[in-house]
């Protein structure tokens, strides 16, 4: 199989010919990604001191991560709704890269970023106001998530005019011990719209894939009934990787490096290559259902240069290599 074959076929449970991989040089990635550019989406690096995104939310960051925050949200109160301002993701200037994408990812499985959908109403509202606005103000709430899932079916339609194979954005929708709102309010307020795009997604011939971490377990039957077909999740530890296979191996696809908050930044080099062992044997199938993944951002997550080498060629040792 190529790996663009290889990758889909361990997302379908359609047997691999070897565990899917996203690593760094010189192990080696199956994937290629596309995107709109400037992404309406866009988390700006503020290191050099505050800046605005297109929506208007002033960002600014917190030691030596590139991921920053949002300092004043745009939408601070919605009496300002109606002149928010919205980027345009219909801006055919945004997607000229996608022309050459397909030749240029080449036999790599081509992903297309999206829109998320949960982490971009809090960056406009701010966290607080976010999780007041389920009970408060649950109708502008609504008109908001609605504007981000029609942001997220145009960008599903540039993309499969583009012959990207899958579509991914981010949402992180857990603390370290549970779910950050009631998962009540995810399937009554979320669920639906996660279900649009996914839909759209799939009738488009692309598979889904989300990135949300923390503890998610509430609603991971919920995602998958949606139509999520891979989680991408850089913690387990704090849900446990037998509950995670138990409950949800076969069912969905785990996108994983070790944990990045526990074995990753505190375990010796025999405890992360047994963590791998571990994760491929409670997460995999014979089918698929299992990608080794790397964190992108490790001196912030306080990874060495020599736990990531452990961990990629335990990946490689376990099934991850040609």
């Amino acid at each position: 199989m190529t790996p663009r074959e290889n990758f889909a076929a361990a997302i379908r449970f359609e047997t691999p010919d070897r565990i899917p991989r996203t690593l760094p040089a010189p192990y080696g990635t199956d994937i290629a990604w596309t995107g709109m550019d400037p992404t309406v989406d866009g988390r700006p690096d503020a290191k050099a001191g505050p800046v605005a995104d297109e929506w208007g939310s002033v960002w600014v960051n917190i030691g030596v991560s590139g991921l920053g925050q949002v300092k004043e949200p745009a939408l601070a109160d919605w009496g300002d709704f109606a002149t928010l301002t919205i980027p345009d993701v219909r801006d055919d200037a945004r997607w000229g890269g996608l022309a050459d994408a397909r030749r240029q990812a080449g036999d790599k499985f081509l992903l297309g970023g999206g829109v998320s959908i949960y982490e971009r109403v809090h960056f406009l509202r701010g966290l607080e106001g976010a999780w007041m606005d389920i009970y408060e103000h649950p109708d502008e709430l609504c008109k908001l998530i609605d504007i981000l899932v029609d942001m997220n079916l145009h960008a599903v339609e540039r993309y499969a005019g583009a012959g990207c194979d899958g579509y991914f954005f981010c949402d992180d929708w857990g603390l370290q011990d549970r779910l950050m709102i009631d998962p009540v309010k995810f399937r009554e307020i979320w669920k639906p719209a996660y279900a649009r795009i996914y839909g759209a997604a799939h009738d488009a011939g692309m598979l889904t894939l989300l990135h949300s971490c923390g503890h998610i377990t509430a609603i991971l039957d919920d995602l998958i009934e949606a139509g999520l077909d891979v989680i991408q999740m850089d913690q387990q530890e704090n849900m446990g990787l037998e509950r995670l296979g138990k409950e949800f191996g076969g069912r969905l696809t785990f996108w994983c490096p070790v944990d990045i908050q526990q074995t990753m930044a505190h375990g010796s080099l025999d405890e992360i290559r047994a963590y791998v062992r571990n994760m491929i044997a409670c997460l995999a199938r014979p089918e698929g259902g299992f990608v080794a993944a790397y964190y992108g951002d490790p001196v912030a997550a306080g990874h060495s240069p020599e736990a990531i080498q452990a961990m990629c060629e335990e990946f490689m040792k376990c099934g991850a290599g040609d």
